[in-house]
């Protein structure tokens, strides 16, 4: 089934809550100024139309529709709720509290609100995709954002200057926080808030995604009293989550480990964590510098940004810590031309640098729905690393399990590379050309990790397409 074919408009759509949609059965169809129609399965339609109409306040049409359609839209456009999270959040703004909790419960890492020429919009990141969720007036667009700042104490004066905060969420049941970031645009604020988790009670290395034999090569590296293991990959690649799941591991009553942070997405408890905060001077460097003076076994840097953050990075490598930061590069080989562009010598580099892990996320494919298909030519790309000899593969399909989307959570794909002896000979004589030296010594590549979930059906050509091309 095609998702879009089951796609209804996003003004259709918040006509009614997620709750109403399930609860009653319907699905908007057509709003006009004084009725609002309504494809429905409903046996007893003269009721509901009663019940709907005091509701909305509005003249309600109901069309037939078959029960498994109505399902099918239902699950396109409400996802349902977890049942263990139905109270209301702690505050009282009733649309922000009904987007933030439904961000919450549909597993969002992220939401947009965004103002434009004729209307505002807000969207979810769900699975690493945007959803448009809701539309929201240009009247009432401003009255939202300043709502937003209240909650994350920013200026709600400063409209010209990009604004970051910190929102702190408390329910019955849950505890998270919610990092604020607006940004002056053409027709006013955007805001985009990262919704947070407290919870590191499932972060276990083995559950990432790592193949036993890179598991087993990264904990070897991390197992070193000092040194630098670095994590690159884009924003939103799960490179933070991996350096959580190593502290976790690496914490104990015998270690002092510090972090500087931005932000601190998960509390670990026995772990000294320090919020990033460089309106006041306290960025990487300079915490940093504090931090060697603070008796650190192990120092986690959330990124290494610069070259003063990287050269601090070095430092306290060669003075006998552990050292694990991310940085933003394409590879794990790739990382060392990125340091070597932030002034860093290269012996410096061979000396300090222990493992260059790469990383990305990719969607899996739903189990109850994934369809096998031959592969045809017209879907390989001449310049793609497509292997000719796979005849079939799994494509996205979409069911009730996941929301017709064909896909069912995440997994993490790894480029593991332990800096060898004769990696560090190459690095010294800047030779950067280590395609053979894989392929020697059986080092899989986030292609070829990614080709591997293809052929055994654990994603779709789609989803990998991206790392398959140069």
């Amino acid at each position: 089934m095609n998702t879009l074919d089951y796609s209804i408009a996003t003004a259709l759509k918040q006509l009614i809550s997620p709750e109403q949609a399930h609860h009653y059965q319907i699905i908007p169809s057509e709003d006009h100024v004084d009725t609002i129609v309504f494809q429905t399965s409903s046996k007893n339609p003269d009721n509901l139309a009663l019940e709907l109409e005091i509701i909305l306040g509005k003249k309600t049409v109901l069309i037939p529709c078959k029960a498994k359609e109505i399902q099918k839209y239902l699950a396109v456009n409400y996802r349902k709720k977890k049942q263990h999270t139905q109270q209301q959040l702690h505050y009282s703004d009733d649309f922000l509290s009904n987007v933030i909790h439904e961000a919450k419960e549909t597993d969002s890492s992220d939401i947009h609100f965004e103002i434009f020429e004729e209307k505002g919009r807000v969207r979810f990141r769900i699975d690493g995709k945007l959803i448009e969720r809701y539309l929201v007036t240009l009247q009432n667009y401003p009255v939202l954002v300043n709502r937003i700042k209240i909650m994350a104490q920013l200026d709600i004066s400063e409209k010209r200057l990009p604004q970051d905060g910190r929102i702190q969420i408390q329910t019955k049941h849950d505890k998270f926080d919610i990092r604020v970031s607006v940004l002056p645009t053409l027709h006013g604020e955007k805001v985009v808030l990262r919704l947070l988790s407290k919870d590191s009670a499932n972060l276990q290395l083995e559950s990432l995604g790592f193949a036993n034999n890179e598991l087993n090569r990264y904990k070897e590296s991390i197992k070193k009293p000092k040194g630098i293991v670095l994590i690159s990959g884009p924003t939103g690649s799960g490179k933070t989550t991996t350096l959580y799941a190593t502290l976790k591991l690496l914490n104990t009553e015998y270690s002092n480990i510090l972090t500087i942070e931005d932000p601190i997405e998960y509390t670990l408890e026995g772990i000294n964590q320090v919020q990033l905060k460089e309106s006041i001077g306290l960025d990487y460097a300079n915490t940093l510098k504090t931090f060697l003076r603070q008796d650190p076994d192990i120092i986690m840097l959330g990124e290494i940004r610069d070259s003063s953050t990287a050269n601090m990075a070095i430092r306290a490598a060669l003075t006998g810590h552990l050292v694990l930061s991310t940085i933003h590069t394409n590879s794990a080989w790739a990382t060392i031309a990125r340091l070597i562009d932030m002034n860093i010598p290269p012996f410096l580099i061979a000396s300090t640098l222990h493992m260059s892990v790469a990383q990305r996320l990719v969607r899996k494919l739903c189990p109850h729905c994934k369809k096998e298909v031959r592969t045809t030519p017209a879907e390989l790309n001449e310049n793609s690393s497509f292997p000719t000899d796979l005849k079939s593969h799994f494509q996205a399909t979409g069911c009730q399990h996941c929301f017709h989307t064909g896909y069912a959570g995440r997994k993490a794909i790894y480029e593991i590379l332990p800096i060898t002896r004769e990696l560090t000979e190459m690095i010294k004589t800047n030779r950067l050309e280590i395609d053979a030296y894989l392929e020697a010594n059986h080092i899989n590549t986030l292609k070829s990790n990614a080709l591997q979930l293809l052929k055994n059906s654990t994603t779709s050509l789609e989803e990998i397409y991206p790392l398959l091309t140069p």
